[in-house]
């Protein structure tokens, strides 16, 4: 598992942070996906963060293509950022409430649902926990599930993207 950072990550989080600051916003995140099993989670805040910035989570021995244009034109930044959006992804499952999301129904039990897994409408996807009551939350429609979105026992905001079913 490497943890060195691609040469386009670094202008891509410079860009963040321009646009962070030109913006006048407080905080932002966001997750690109390289692959399976390779990402790069970066939350650029105004304010002291008590966990890293970035997280680095690749897969041995694999090269990689930069996922979007690069980064190095400030003006690019907000059209990469879009295009990379799961939200706006047509089969975007998103979250109907701020709470924790779990992918089982208790610790150590089978997901509800796997990538390429074949799901039917009103489906149990995952939970949403809030204010210690469980909540299940269906498939809106019958697909696959093409990516999941969030770990288990994360937070979730309300319309926050959970998965991708097409």
């Amino acid at each position: 598992m490497t943890k060195t950072p691609h040469e386009s990550d670094v202008a891509f989080i410079q860009a963040l942070a321009e646009l962070l600051n030109k913006n006048d916003l407080a905080e932002l995140s966001v997750k690109r996906e390289y692959g399976e099993n390779d990402s790069l989670n970066v939350k650029v805040s105004k304010f002291a963060a008590p966990a890293p910035v970035a997280a680095y989570h690749a897969a041995p021995a694999v090269a990689h293509a930069p996922a979007a244009a690069p980064a190095s034109a400030p003006a690019a930044a907000p059209a990469a950022t879009a295009a990379a959006d799961p939200a706006s992804h047509p089969g975007a499952v998103t979250s109907p409430m701020v709470g924790t999301a779990y992918l089982a129904a208790e610790p150590g039990a089978d997901p509800f649902v796997t990538v390429g897994a074949q799901v039917k409408e009103g489906q149990t996807v995952l939970i949403i926990e809030a204010m210690k009551t469980m909540n299940h939350i269906p498939a809106p429609r019958a697909g696959t599930v093409k990516r999941i979105l969030v770990e288990d026992g994360t937070p979730v905001e309300f319309g926050a993207p959970l998965l991708i079913i097409e």
